[in-house]
């Protein structure tokens, strides 16, 4: 005689024959389980949605407020070196010139000292020496960016403007990167702040990274004879993805910082090659100069700024994400990562 599910689990729920209280429970669970797993769903979704929600709502935001110097200036506010607020003249060249300068000498700075130190932590230091280190590099992403633009002036400012840029001019000055005079407020003294501030970033992600590679990796370069070093190679193959996005969200902290940058760059709107004058970034103009923009023009032409600033960090974070599948062909790494 056969009876149907259905019939067992209103048995059971009704306390009938074979029916117990822990039947009862589980039968109530299991008409119940589609609406929660369906109720669950739902949630993790709207949840995912909300990202894509705030992202575009920022996007509508600039681009609403941005909309007058879009009109009047079009594609030339790129492409322009005259920031004249009281003529009503925008160009945003300077600013763009100066927000890629400083990221890119800041992850030339910050990418092999932070990989190199995540590497020894993770495969050479001694427990206890790991432990100290990765805790001072923890505070050192804790600190407030204010500190670090006060360290760039009072500690960092007079030791480049005395002894390293004097040096850089009287050997590198036939280059246009190396010229000019030793101001010690500029792009590279805000390349090196900038340098400091994600190197605790990049180095607690990559630590954690080739934490997560399978000790298997190690240990079969090992038993086929490669040498400690080798052996580290292939764990940093296999981690490759996973270092790479701790490089995308080090550059991301170098493209947004604000306040430390506009204390120790030297904010100025001249367009020039040398590391050593002052300049400025999209970020450091906004910071500023929008609480003094009376003028509908002005507050337009720096919320264009903003907005182009997330395209470019945009832009930069999909050729990272393109180079990365160039890389692993697509292939996640196995801590992860990608």
């Amino acid at each position: 005689m056969s009876v149907t599910t259905g019939g067992i689990a209103d048995r059971a729920a009704t306390g009938g024959a074979g029916g117990s209280p822990l039947r009862a429970a589980a039968a109530r669970a299991a008409r119940r389980a589609p609406l929660a797993d369906g109720a669950h769903a739902a949630l993790l979704a709207a949840a995912a949605g909300s990202v894509f929600a705030v992202v575009l709502l920022l996007v509508y935001e600039t681009w609403r407020g941005a909309l007058p110097s879009l009109q009047a200036f079009g594609l030339r506010f790129f492409i322009g070196t005259e920031w004249d607020p009281v003529a009503g003249r925008f160009g945003a060249l300077p600013y763009l010139v100066g927000t890629l300068t400083t990221s890119a000498l800041a992850m030339i700075l910050a990418v092999p000292a932070s990989l190199g130190a995540a590497v020894y932590l993770t495969e050479m230091a001694p427990r206890r020496v790991d432990t100290v280190l990765s805790y001072l590099i923890e505070l050192l992403a804790s600190i407030p960016s204010i500190v670090y633009g006060l360290w760039g002036i009072f500690v960092l400012a007079p030791v480049l403007r005395g002894l390293v840029e004097p040096w850089l001019i009287a050997h590198f000055g036939f280059l246009p990167l190396f010229q000019g005079f030793p101001f010690g407020l500029g792009v590279l003294n805000a390349g090196i702040v900038l340098a400091i501030m994600v190197l605790p970033t990049i180095v607690s992600l990559a630590r954690e990274v080739l934490r997560a590679m399978p000790p298997a990796f190690r240990e079969a370069a090992l038993a086929l004879g490669a040498t400690r070093a080798e052996a580290i190679g292939v764990v940093l193959a296999g981690a490759r993805p996973g270092l790479m996005g701790a490089i995308v969200l080090g550059l991301g902290r170098a493209l947004g910082e604000t306040m430390a940058v506009t204390m120790v760059i030297g904010n100025s709107n001249r367009l020039t090659a040398s590391l050593l004058a002052p300049g400025a970034t999209m970020a450091s103009v906004i910071a500023n100069e929008f609480t003094e923009a009376t003028e509908k023009l002005h507050t337009a032409a720096l919320i264009e700024i903003a907005l182009a600033l997330f395209v470019v960090t945009f832009v930069l974070n999909g050729i990272a994400r393109l180079v990365l599948h160039r890389m692993t062909k697509g292939v996640r790494d196995v801590a992860g990562a990608a």
